[in-house]
């Protein structure tokens, strides 16, 4: 039989959280991206990586957030850890492999396209991965128009996101672009969750798997760890706020003291005074 669908069961307590951890992973994975462009090249794959992670875990937070407020009548929903871990891996690996690309490449056309095109579909397939892990006394099936609008929408997200974290036009920029992005990967979750039919079965067999209090509760320790640690970083590297890049430093060479251009009084040029010129005749006096 039809099992109705809630996705609300809390009222609008888990979409506002599930928004603000998608907003909070967004303004920091976005900040760190753009400070990989600011300082030493050595610095960039570290900066990219804590900015990949702290987007991952961001979607990934704000996923099962949202899916403590789903419940289908008749039939308790148990999720299976492998699963569950594998998303948020997928999450992580695959939004770093875009940021990568732009981070190396820059914020041009195709750098983009592939950048937010891989990044889009790694937050679709935490999404559907995650809901692979569903265990229910039931079968689930997907309207193939909606999923399709999802990745689109996630896609689109993902381009806009790694757009704006090319553009460094400093933290103000970056916390309007991460309430947008968030927005986005928020509405491209509860499209998704708009394509879901529950078929119950009716039986007395229990779902297998864990609930969600019990799984995802402290599953979200480690996500939840890796945001506090970007949270620091940006707090203490005052670059990641203003997003300006160093002052360029003069080499120095060995022996060679280094001065600037204020030390010395740009020397003017002396112009030589000249008077009437001499001509000297080479013809031979006669004697």
């Amino acid at each position: 039989m039809q099992g109705t669908v809630d996705g609300f069961s809390y009222g609008l307590v888990t979409p506002l959280m599930a928004y603000l951890m998608a907003c909070l992973g967004g303004a920091l994975g976005l900040r760190c991206t753009t400070r990989a462009g600011l300082g030493p090249r050595s610095w960039r794959p570290g900066w990219l990586a804590l900015g990949a992670a702290s987007i991952g875990a961001g979607v990934w937070t704000m996923h099962f957030i949202a899916m403590m407020g789903f419940t289908v009548e008749g039939t308790p929903i148990h999720y299976d850890r492998v699963m569950t871990l594998a998303s948020l891996a997928v999450a992580v690996v695959m939004v770093g492999i875009g940021v990568f690309i732009v981070g190396y490449r820059g914020a041009t056309g195709t750098a983009l396209f592939t950048g937010g095109t891989v990044t889009g579909l790694g937050m679709a397939s935490m999404h559907y991965l995650g809901m692979a892990g569903m265990s229910l006394d039931g079968r689930i099936e997907y309207n193939t128009v909606a999923v399709a609008a999802s990745v689109v929408v996630a896609m689109a997200a993902a381009s806009a996101a790694l757009w704006a974290a090319g553009q460094a036009k400093g933290f103000l920029w970056s916390v309007g672009a991460s309430l947008v992005m968030g927005l986005a990967v928020t509405g491209m979750h509860y499209i998704g969750m708009a394509a879901v039919e529950v078929h119950v079965h009716g039986t007395a067999e229990p779902a297998t798997g864990e609930s969600a209090a019990a799984l995802l509760g402290p599953m979200m320790a480690g996500p939840l760890a890796v945001l506090v640690l970007a949270g620091i970083v940006v707090v203490f590297d005052p670059l990641v706020v203003m997003g300006r890049s160093p002052a360029p430093t003069a080499e120095r060479l060995p022996g060679i003291p280094a001065h600037s251009p204020a030390d010395h009084p740009p020397v003017r040029p002396r112009l030589r005074a000249r008077g009437p010129v001499e001509h000297c005749s080479r013809t031979p006096q006669r004697r």
